[in-house]
């Protein structure tokens, strides 16, 4: 990627971003946050790709939101994006909440579905959950499209729900859940 100045030559000429497009991307894993993927992470949320959905990154982030769990999304070893959850633990109402942004130059390769897929399954079976939920922009269709192959369903329209980016406006999500009976397991995209 041209605009990227992370990919430029370093060290003897060591690049310290891959070429998204040499990245094995059959090979994923989820991992706490790190102090060392903060950089990348940062990097990738502020793409416009990412941005766009997410707004710009506070002071603190990844750390700035402590009541969700956080985890980085590797792709072949290399920061890809990351994904977290939150839980509501009241025993009325115990539910789960899933978010995430990749990477814009991994897009269209099966590493959301695959990060989302997995999230789920551990929401479900580890910490007990029987309902999961997720909110995108009405328009982000990518995304709906991701949660949709993990099981996840609309719900119905949250309207004027969510400040856009430029701070002016508000546009509206998608609310959508999936219970437990209703999770894709597969692993085909």
């Amino acid at each position: 990627m041209e605009d990227d100045p992370t990919r430029g030559e370093e060290d003897e000429g060591v690049s310290r971003r891959p070429d998204p497009e040499d990245l094995d991307t059959d090979r994923i894993a989820l991992r706490p946050l790190a102090e060392d993927h903060v950089g990348d992470l940062r990097w990738i949320h502020e793409r416009p790709g990412v941005a766009r959905w997410w707004d710009e990154p506070a002071d603190d982030f990844p750390w700035d939101e402590p009541e969700s769990t956080r985890l980085t999304i590797l792709v072949d070893g290399q920061v890809g994006g990351m994904i977290q959850y939150w839980e509501e633990d009241d025993p009325k109402y115990r539910h789960a909440g899933i978010d995430l942004f990749i990477d814009p130059a991994l897009h269209n390769k099966g590493i959301g579905t695959r990060a989302v897929r997995d999230v789920a399954r551990y929401l479900f079976e580890a910490r007990g959950h029987h309902r999961l939920e997720i909110d995108p922009a009405v328009n982000n269709h990518a995304a709906i499209r991701v949660y949709e192959k993990v099981g996840f369903r609309p719900v119905g329209v949250t309207r004027r729900s969510e400040r856009d980016p430029d701070g002016k406006g508000w546009h509206d999500a998608l609310l959508m859940d999936m219970l437990s009976t209703e999770f894709y397991r597969g692993e085909a995209d």
